[in-house]
């Protein structure tokens, strides 16, 4: 049985309208980039009034990455690595069991072995090894022979492991991006763009992209062929969508270039998953990798083995590489029915909470899996509008998961908990930790009054960001491929909200799926369709508004069914007037 939604606690979004752009910058860029007026108004009001700055977004180009030389120890691990690669030294490459640390230990194992080196992939198991560098990946790379150990997406926090491995005489070099939650461990490098004292520019790269940069600045140095490393920007497209990095700065032309990459990929296994997910017809955008290929290849580190991912991203042959995407989608059928399991009873969980006294949420379950209680973590976040702990608990250990809400950096309140979490880290956003399971009341308790500490009410309430006024009469098909010129869309560059207002509903409404809506909206060139997701519950709503008219608050998209392609307006939200 599915839990119920939680719509008498859900406040009513406040649309935060951008300030209408200036009307002289608008009409200049008109006539620098001869685009339509709606374009450049979007473009104005996010800060691009500069004709050079506007074709920089528009266009993003390799050569406007930031050297690779900015980051902190990087020639300090580029010059181990060479050595490892003229001795024939074992590297054992380490990586986390993401999305993002499975594609950056797939392409640094790569990159490494184009340049003759004798490199071993690994990757924890997250039910038995627990998560970052630890005592398995010390065992790993003692049992392997490696007198180096590459880290990828993890080992900022990892001071004992890595102490551990430097007394051995294993040299360590760490590839991360999380933030350092206290000294950084004793290693020979740590490339990480958010280390205090790294210059790099750009603080937002995901893992993949830190690694990108060392392959490449690795590659160069030896005198390699570097499109091995370029031909392998669909992995960091893939991964810097996954992680929800924002997707501005490098990461924007990581992923614009590597996005068109990832159909007809170098990489069988990733061919067979676009193959597998039904992608193979369709264009490949940031939404599908985020909404359809992620968490398929993420399913394997979840609930089964996340090696298994660096084997599918990795694999030359067709018949391998098809039967481990097939293992992938049965992985995430099955990850799809523990989420509902576990929504369910973390919603009535929630419910049993006083929500005007409960800012921020802790829960935990004996029979949850700790695997997919971050993605149940977004699910409470999105119907309570606070920050979520789920936690799963097993021998005395619990093992925890929280996402946040955008006032609430997440990382900074479990600093505020650090006495009574064994280990925690991640980000402003996302985070993990591992706690004693008697100490779940007093976490419980301590995380609430740090959320009622560092919020507000009005923090409480979710936010709407719209663009720009825009009559459904101007939402055309020209302007909807223009748009396209946006992305990729994400956190960090969101995709543009228009509101219209008279709006009239010509046709339904009507429900379509678990929680949407399909209806058709009257325009002067004839009826628009239109759809809403999770909005089921507002269908009252809109029957009695079909006499009257509604403000809406809209994205323009497309619906592709059975080879056609037509315009359609998605409704975010809406009022009635």
């Amino acid at each position: 049985m599915t839990a119920p939604l939680l719509p008498r606690r859900r406040a009513a979004a406040r649309w935060l309208r951008t300030p209408q752009p200036d009307a002289v910058a608008v009409q200049a860029l008109q006539r620098s980039l001869n685009l339509p007026e709606a374009l450049c108004a979007l473009l104005v009001a996010r800060g691009m009034a500069a004709e050079d700055a506007a074709r920089r977004y528009l266009r993003p180009q390799f050569e406007q990455l930031h050297a690779a030389e900015a980051l902190a120890d990087l020639d300090v691990a580029v010059a181990r690595l060479q050595r490892a690669i003229t001795d024939g030294e074992k590297v054992l490459v380490h990586g986390d069991y993401d999305v993002d640390g499975m594609c950056s230990t797939t392409l640094m194992t790569r990159a490494l072995r184009a340049l003759g080196a004798n490199v071993t992939p690994f990757i924890p198991d997250r039910m038995t090894d627990g998560y970052d560098l630890g005592p398995a990946g010390v065992r790993a790379a003692l049992d392997a022979g490696a007198r180096v150990v590459l880290t990828c997406d993890c080992g900022t926090s990892a001071v004992a492991a890595v102490t551990d491995l430097q007394g051995a005489g294993v040299d360590v070099i760490i590839t991360d991006h999380h933030l350092p939650g206290g000294p950084l461990p004793p290693a020979h490098a740590v490339l990480n763009p958010r280390r205090v004292d790294d210059t790099s520019p750009d603080k937002d790269l995901a893992a993949v992209g830190v690694a990108f940069k060392l392959a490449m600045a690795l590659t160069r140095a030896v005198g390699g062929n570097e499109n091995v490393v370029l031909n392998m920007l669909d992995l960091v497209a893939l991964a810097t969508v996954a992680d929800v990095a924002p997707l501005r700065g490098e990461n924007r032309i990581f992923v614009r270039r590597g996005l068109p990459l990832i159909r007809e990929s170098k990489s069988a296994g990733l061919r067979a998953l676009v193959r597998a997910a039904g992608l193979d017809a369709k264009e490949i955008t940031a939404g599908r990798v985020g909404f359809i290929l992620a968490p398929r290849l993420n399913a394997l580190g979840r609930i089964g083995r996340a090696i298994e991912g660096v084997q599918l991203l990795m694999s030359e042959r067709e018949d391998e590489a098809n039967q481990l995407a097939r293992r992938c989608e049965e992985l995430n059928r099955e990850r799809q029915e523990l989420d509902r399991r576990i929504l369910d009873e973390a919603l009535r969980g929630a419910n049993a909470f006083d929500l005007d006294d409960t800012w921020g949420i802790v829960l935990h379950g004996a029979q949850w899996h700790p695997g997919v209680i971050g993605i149940v973590a977004s699910r409470v976040v999105e119907q309570t509008g606070r920050p979520a702990v789920l936690i799963a608990v097993q021998d005395g250990i619990g093992k925890g998961s929280g996402r946040s809400i955008p006032a609430f950096d997440l990382h900074a309140a479990l600093q505020a908990c650090d006495d009574l979490l064994i280990r925690h880290g991640g980000h402003k956003a996302a985070a993990g930790l591992t706690i004693e399971a008697g100490r779940l009341d007093a976490f419980t308790e301590r995380f609430n009054d740090v959320a009622r500490e560092r919020l507000t009410s009005d923090d409480l309430v979710p936010q709407l960001r719209v663009d720009l006024a825009l009559p459904l009469e101007e939402a055309t098909d020209d302007l909807e491929k223009l748009l396209r010129h946006l992305e990729p869309c994400g956190i960090g560059n969101p995709g543009p909200v228009f509101s219209a207002r008279g709006v009239k509903i010509v046709g339904g409404p009507d429900r379509i799926g678990a929680d949407g809506v399909k209806m058709r909206l009257a325009t002067s060139r004839g009826p628009m369709d239109a759809v809403g997701w999770g909005v089921a519950h507002r269908v009252p709503e809109l029957v009695a508004a079909r006499g009257g008219s509604l403000e809406i608050a809209y994205k323009l998209d497309r619906n592709e069914f059975r080879g056609t392609s037509v315009l359609q307006v998605q409704v975010v939200d809406f009022r009635t007037e």
